[in-house]
């Protein structure tokens, strides 16, 4: 008697030839179509592409370009998924690599210096780093990276600037936070700002400069469109020919003295969007004196252009301070073009919102367009 046959290892087996057949045929396309299917790939399902056959074995390696995206896994370990098969991709496929972005912790964070000389070479567009519990000097390996257009960087120290360095000629987006820079870091950053002429897109997010000094330094960028700075302190930072910036978002400083407040505004002179998150710091004068916030405080801020542009106003997180009061009154007596001042209140209110209001109802609007629009208590903040 012949034995049964086997027809689940028979469907198997037509099921396999069937996937190999239709692999073969997608490796037919023309190289741009196929290359255009493998770079929207993870480079971890691109490289597993090279088990499907014989013909797709290396078809990867010739990829013109690379996007590495290595995110934490999560859990106890934390390790970046595929990062350690890294140098193993770079040396199998000798593209150019348009983007890299790792969340770097323990013993990866001390090869990022080969990795960005690497990168460097493979002329690197897009390179966000993240540091999540080391806190390491980052190289200043990063600075030869002289392609880039978007530069993003999160729990390091930023090293000084080498003897040579040029500039980042098409960076257009920066962003630092959690980063800490050397005394006179200021003015590295400042240099690094003023070297990039496209840069549009700029976010300074708890940014510590050392020293025991403030020092003055200077953020221009005349094709910026977007600022944010978020900070406990205040470092110094001026505002000059910001021609193109059209948003900003201030989360506001500590103990801010009044005359760099004034000139702190008056680099806002074209911005039509304002996002301020709870500005209820006092304000002091150069004798470290509570400055009074009345009108003889708006007439010292204010000058001819200041924000002549603004529209949009949202205060987020205020809790109805005298400086809060005057600075919404500033706004309103002062923005000629404003249509909406948004207003959300926070957790450490000093007055009813129904005190707040009517007395928001008294202030003059220099604009017959605009609106107050109260939005409540902002919860996400508290």
């Amino acid at each position: 008697m012949a034995p049964p046959r086997d027809h689940g290892k028979k469907r198997r087996g037509q099921v396999k030839e069937a996937a190999l057949a239709e692999a073969d045929a997608l490796i037919s396309l023309a190289p741009d179509a196929l290359d255009n299917i493998l770079v929207r790939l993870h480079i971890r399902d691109a490289v597993r592409t090279s088990v499907l056959s014989r013909a797709w074995r290396h078809r990867w390696e010739a990829l013109p370009s690379l996007d590495l995206h290595f995110p934490c896994l999560g859990g106890d370990d934390g390790a970046p998924a595929g990062l350690g098969s890294l140098e193993g991709i770079l040396l199998r496929c000798p593209a150019r690599v348009r983007l890299f972005h790792a969340e770097l912790d323990g013993p990866y964070a001390g090869r990022v210096h080969d990795w960005l000389f690497v990168l460097a070479r493979r002329g690197v567009e897009i390179l966000d780093l993240s540091f999540n519990d080391s806190f390491p000097t980052l190289p200043s390996s990063v600075f030869s990276c002289s392609r880039l257009t978007s530069l993003s960087l999160f729990g390091c120290a930023i090293p000084l600037l080498p003897a040579g360095f040029v500039a980042f000629p098409e960076l257009r987006k920066l962003t630092l936070a959690n980063v800490h820079l050397e005394d006179y870091g200021e003015y590295q950053l400042e240099e690094i700002i003023r070297t990039s002429p496209l840069l549009d897109y700029l976010v300074l997010t708890d940014v510590f400069i050392g020293g025991e000094y403030i020092r003055e330094w200077v953020i221009r960028a005349p094709n910026l469109r977007h600022l944010t700075i978020c900070s406990e302190n205040y470092y110094g930072w001026i505002l000059k020919d910001l021609t193109c910036l059209n948003s900003a978002v201030i989360d506001w400083f500590d103990n801010v003295v009044h005359n760099d407040f004034a000139k702190f505004l008056s680099g806002l002179v074209q911005v039509r969007k304002l996002l301020v998150v709870s500005f209820n710091a006092p304000i002091y004068d150069k004798e470290e004196q509570k400055f009074e916030a009345n009108g003889e405080f708006q007439n010292a801020l204010w000058t001819d252009g200041m924000c002549a542009n603004l529209q949009v106003v949202q205060m987020t997180g205020i809790n109805w301070r005298r400086n809060e009061m005057c600075f919404i009154e500033l706004i309103l007596s002062k923005a000629r073009l404003l249509r909406a001042l948004c207003i959300s209140y926070g957790g450490n209110v000093v007055m009813s919102s129904e005190d707040a209001i009517n007395e928001l109802l008294t202030y003059k609007r220099a604009s017959a367009e605009a609106q107050v629009l109260f939005k409540g208590k902002a919860e996400e903040y508290y």
